[in-house]
């Protein structure tokens, strides 16, 4: 077996209290692809930083193989120190690396390479972080959640990118569908501890739940055994004193065993303080427009969102979101048309930026809105200490400063005050950003549950298709279109995956993919319908492509039902790992498969008239 191009060994690090990280072993191999998951707060970005080089640990050792050239992407890249945004990505360049890489991925990424560091959005900070870590080709990548403050093009463009990489990847993302294209091996930070299975995120959370109920059913046995050992103790002891003195022991082992036991945090508890029923009717536009000089962000729009509606709006950055989420709710006029609100309307915003957090505010100033020690929730009043608790803070954080909050902490934060305020309206923007998986399935169910109109703004694929009713998407021009269902849904009725129109992100090029298989599918798509014609490979493919898929998923069905029988990981992990890499591979391919046909037929459709 080849030495790993990174490892890590028995790393410890203690930040005040219980230790962060207690005897953390993580080795990367070289073309590993690595997903690091754990809940907000489990020292992921902290592992990630040690293995970067980044900081140093209290215990333990770091190896990088010499040569191996190493690139970290942290959360908040710091641009501060360059001129330009050009001069930033080609001071990562070595001096046999490529200097036409640098432009020419900023130019991928939507940017031209003049901008100002200290003038960018969230967004093109993260695009030229990108192009940063991307340009000297590594052998190794880390990434602390590289799809943070991306549109959907760029997430695409992104995933496209890393599928064709040579490099390890070690990857923290809240994104669930990037994780399940693009990881094979995860690694589960708990507790202080690593656990690595040789699986991918599709099939992780299925094998974390198994885990931790064979757990608890061992805390189960131990704390009858207690029991039963204490009762025995108290009940009058007879025969040898070797043997009394030998199960004392046991017993006193038993009762340390429990007490060194760190259960799992609990889920964050999460409800929505609901105002009084809406009308039947929340919102009604017709025929809206806005522009902005010659500029047309939204025309001749007409929209109508009824009470439990759950509206989706996804598209680039800088289509407009933010702008058609004001006119709808009132807070900006249109230029044209009429809007009508229902009766009763009570809106509480979740805003992207989190720019209504002073950082001089405590925790708790910052949830009480500085009155006083209690939050009301619902008509019910909660002390401020049990209303953190349900939002997984520690009673020690309530006076700690927002600043030295983490991202996904100011994430549950304002959640925590969204929640709290009265509503029948939820305007949700990016509200998955910086959390973890766990809290995203609560919120998911919240949502659920909330009798209410939600308005949500979201490039996360997976939380779209759970969580949405309908989407909206620009199609350029000031137009915007309405699709029935989820993100996935959209996708099928139009035919092909939503692509920004007007930047030039674009999939890599067959010159920079190295050892891709074939250009893009939606490449294809798109020069078939400027030629108006299917040629004799595209006619073959329409033919043959239905049989494949059936094939497909005939092996997907087969494969499937190995990997169910439940002592097959126990007793032979290789074959597990070697079904599921197959399976992963079978359903890459069966969705690629599907997706052609698709685009296809369509085509074939508008050709036929």
């Amino acid at each position: 077996m080849a030495a790993p191009l990174i490892q890590l060994s028995d790393i410890a690090l203690t930040f005040g209290g219980t230790g962060l990280l207690d005897g953390v072993d993580l080795a990367v191999g070289a073309g590993e692809r690595i997903c690091l998951v754990g809940r907000n707060g489990s020292g992921k970005s902290t592992l990630l930083r040690i293995a970067a080089g980044s900081i140093d640990a209290d215990r333990g050792t770091r190896f990088v193989q010499p040569g191996a050239l190493v690139r970290y992407l942290q959360q908040e890249p710091d641009l501060s120190r360059y001129p330009t945004t050009l001069a930033y990505v080609e001071a990562g360049l070595g001096a046999s690396d490529d200097p036409h890489q640098a432009r020419y991925l900023l130019e991928q990424l939507g940017l031209n390479g003049s901008e100002d560091p200290a003038h960018l959005s969230g967004g093109e900070a993260r695009r030229a972080a990108l192009a940063h870590v991307l340009a000297p080709d590594p052998e190794i990548l880390l990434l602390d959640e590289p799809t943070n403050h991306l549109d959907l093009p760029a997430i695409e463009w992104l995933e496209a990118r890393l599928q064709q990489s040579r490099a390890a990847l070690v990857l923290i993302s809240h994104d669930r569908r990037f994780l399940e294209k693009l990881s094979r091996t995860t690694v589960w930070l708990d507790r202080g501890q690593a656990r690595r299975v040789d699986l991918p995120f599709s099939q992780f959370e299925d094998w974390r739940d198994q885990q931790l109920a064979d757990e608890e059913t061992q805390q189960h046995k131990i704390d009858r055994k207690i029991v039963a050992e204490t009762h025995w103790v108290h009940g009058g002891v007879t025969g040898r004193r070797k043997r009394n003195v030998r199960r004392m022991a046991e017993l006193a082992k038993l009762r340390q065993t429990r007490r060194d036991y760190r259960a799992v945090q609990g889920k964050a508890t999460l409800s929505v303080a609901e105002a009084e029923t809406s009308s039947t009717l929340v919102i009604e536009a017709k025929g809206i427009s806005k522009s902005f000089g010659e500029q047309a962000i939204v025309r001749d729009l007409s929209l109508r969102l009824m009470r439990g509606d759950r509206l989706g709006i996804v598209g680039p950055n800088g289509s407009g979101k933010t702008t058609l989420v004001s006119l709808l709710t009132g807070v900006l006029p249109a230029d044209a048309g009429d809007i009508r609100m229902g009766t009763s309307i009570e809106a509480a915003t979740l805003d992207q930026g989190r720019e209504s957090l002073d950082p001089s505010w405590t925790l708790s100033e910052a949830l009480t809105r500085g009155r006083g020690d209690t939050v009301t929730i619902g008509g019910e009043t909660k002390h401020v200490v049990a209303y953190m608790r349900d939002f997984l803070f520690a009673p020690e954080q309530r006076r700690t400063p927002i600043s030295a909050l983490s991202g996904g902490e100011r994430g549950r934060l304002m959640l925590a005050r969204a929640l709290a305020k009265p509503s029948n309206l939820l305007v949700l923007d990016e509200p998955t950003n910086d959390l973890d998986l766990e809290t995203l399935d609560v919120l998911e169910d919240v949502l659920a549950d909330y009798k209410g109109t939600v308005i949500l703004i979201s490039h996360d694929r997976d939380f779209l298709d759970r969580v949405v009713t309908s989407v909206i998407v620009p199609e350029g021009d000031g137009r915007w279109t309405e699709y029935p269902g989820g993100y996935q849904d959209m996708l099928t009725q139009r035919g092909a995956e939503l692509k920004k129109r007007d930047t030039k992100l674009a999939k890599p090029s067959p010159a920079d993919a190295g050892d891709a298989k074939a250009p893009s599918a939606a490449t294809d798509a798109g020069s078939q319908a400027q030629r108006k014609r299917l040629s004799f490979k595209d006619k073959h493919a329409l033919e043959t492509l239905p049989g494949e898929i059936a094939a497909l998923e005939a092996k997907k069905t087969a494969l499937s039902r190995l990997l169910d029988d439940p002592d097959l990981y126990t007793r032979d992990r290789k074959r597990f790992a070697d079904i599921s890499e197959t399976l992963s591979e079978v359903e890459s391919n069966l969705a690629a498969a599907e997706e052609r046909w698709l685009e296809l037929e369509i085509l074939r459709s508008e050709i036929e008239g």
